[in-house]
């Protein structure tokens, strides 16, 4: 299992701690794997979702540490969203 994953699953995990999502994200990492969050909180994984984000190691590391905004990857590129918009807006405030 990949270090890259389990960090992410931790950091997630902590930044949507008793968030209520009302639905279920997967965030792909490309190259690596996909980590999914729902209300039951953050796991590797890779099932269908919701909402699909994908991007690199280093921006969803900076989305998770807070040292970029989701919104701003998303506009400049950085961040794909498939899915539900309304939840990956909910999750960008999440994140922030």
């Amino acid at each position: 299992m990949s270090d890259i994953l389990e960090q992410a699953v931790a950091e997630l995990g902590s930044k949507a701690a008793g968030a209520d999502l009302g639905g279920s994200a997967k965030f792909a990492i490309d190259g690596v794997g996909a980590i999914m969050l729902d209300d039951n909180g953050a796991r590797i994984g890779d099932e269908e979702a919701d909402v699909t984000m994908t991007a690199d190691a280093d921006t969803f590391h900076s989305i998770f540490t807070g040292d970029l905004n989701p919104t701003g990857a998303f506009m400049s590129g950085k961040l794909t969203i498939d899915g539900d918009m309304g939840l990956a807006m909910k999750l960008a405030s999440v994140l922030a």
